[in-house]
């Protein structure tokens, strides 16, 4: 595949090169290769199949709601931290918890996914550069890795890549003034009526943010969250469940390498990679979608082979653990209006039916309870 013209690597006054951009989009995408669309009408297919069957859930946004816990926790684990969705998830329910630390950075990806939606869908807001630096200080936030981030503010100053200064550095991202330059023509592509499709745009939009890097930190997570809100905002989805870090977190090495490609002009294979991601990742949500349904009718059954009462409270129960699938006695109790020994009751159903499980049975006090069936389905 010939080689796109991006930027190139300038040497800088103080003794070290950095990588400064072209013009974007470069002159040489003017034409989408066949190849390219191919993979792209087999992504928007995809993408419309979700749609369908994201719309025949029982409750679509609580599907969205766990599929963005999901890819707050792959998205951070990119970047190196331990915690998991579920730790996540119990961290909701019992903040006291003896939890990973780093599940701080997950809990504030979930704020900068949530509050991007709300913004775009409340508000009408466009993706920009402002809504970026508000995804960034949403982010960052009194969050744990915050310290030296300066969340929502563009760098004043150089950042690198790897190493430990920009001399031995593995990439070394566009100086201050070249950095607000390469964000200035983003933005204009972001906004522009053009011939690109739209995924093709969501991806390369992704690739000329991560090689900017606008931010001291937080750059991969903010421009992974960039990639749903865009394709959402555009309207090639009808709800924003289409999320890309776990596809990226499964092949970070490649993930690194495809960006890295990029800067020296491998725009093709960058997109190439990109698409196999959206096919990916849409067919795997759908499969999740269906088998969500089958539980929810499976589980229904059960509860509906219970005394008429308890039937009825387990009905109310079951459509809410499919948004909040690790819970305690007194979750049960707050969505129930029963004291805590009505509730241990009613759970005691739920384990019963083989629809709830202990966390940990070794625990006597304080025990915690998952929807095990529902949470393998997104594992």
């Amino acid at each position: 595949m010939k080689n796109i013209h991006v930027g190139s690597y300038q040497m800088q006054p103080a003794g070290y090169k950095a990588f400064i951009p072209g013009s974007f989009p470069p002159a040489g995408l003017t034409q989408t290769p066949s190849f390219l669309l191919k993979k792209t009408n087999e992504a928007t297919r995809l993408l419309g199949k979700l749609d369908g069957v994201t719309l025949l859930l029982p409750n679509a946004d609580f599907f969205l709601l766990m599929y963005l816990k999901k890819d707050a926790a792959s998205s951070s684990q990119i970047e190196g931290t331990i915690a998991t969705m579920i730790n996540a998830i119990e961290a909701e329910v019992n903040p006291n918890a003896n939890l990973p630390e780093d599940v701080d950075d997950i809990i504030h990806y979930i704020k900068a996914l949530n509050y991007g939606i709300k913004r775009v869908k409340s508000e009408n807001f466009p993706v920009s550069l402002r809504l970026i630096k508000e995804l960034h200080y949403q982010l960052l936030h009194q969050a744990r890795s915050s310290h030296y981030a300066n969340p929502g503010e563009f760098r004043t100053t150089q950042n690198w890549v790897g190493g430990t200064k920009p001399d031995n550095a593995k990439f070394v991202p566009p100086p201050v003034p070249f950095m607000f330059n390469a964000l200035a023509d983003l933005e204009s592509f972001i906004h522009a009526d053009d011939v690109f499709p739209t995924i093709i745009k969501a991806g390369l939009i992704h690739a000329q943010f991560e090689t900017i890097h606008p931010f001291l930190d937080g750059n991969g997570r903010t421009g992974r969250m960039l990639i749903t809100i865009y394709l959402w905002q555009k309207g090639l989805i009808e709800k924003p469940v289409l999320f890309l870090s776990s596809y990226f977190k499964k092949h970070r090495q490649v993930y690194y390498e495809k960006l890295e490609g990029y800067h020296q002009g491998k725009v093709n294979e960058w997109l190439e990679f990109f698409l196999d991601g959206v096919v990916e990742i849409a067919t795997e949500a759908i499969l999740i979608a269906e088998k969500i349904t089958q539980l929810r009718e499976q589980d229904m059954s059960k509860i509906q082979s219970l005394g008429k009462r308890s039937a009825k409270v387990g009905m109310s129960i079951l459509p809410r653990l499919f948004a909040q699938p690790i819970v305690n006695v007194q979750t049960i109790a707050e969505w129930t209006g029963y004291t805590y020994d009505g509730a241990y009751k009613v759970i005691q159903r739920l384990l019963d039916l083989g629809i709830l499980n202990e966390k940990d049975p070794d625990i006597k006090y304080g025990q915690v309870y998952v929807y095990k069936n529902y949470l393998d389905i997104f594992a």
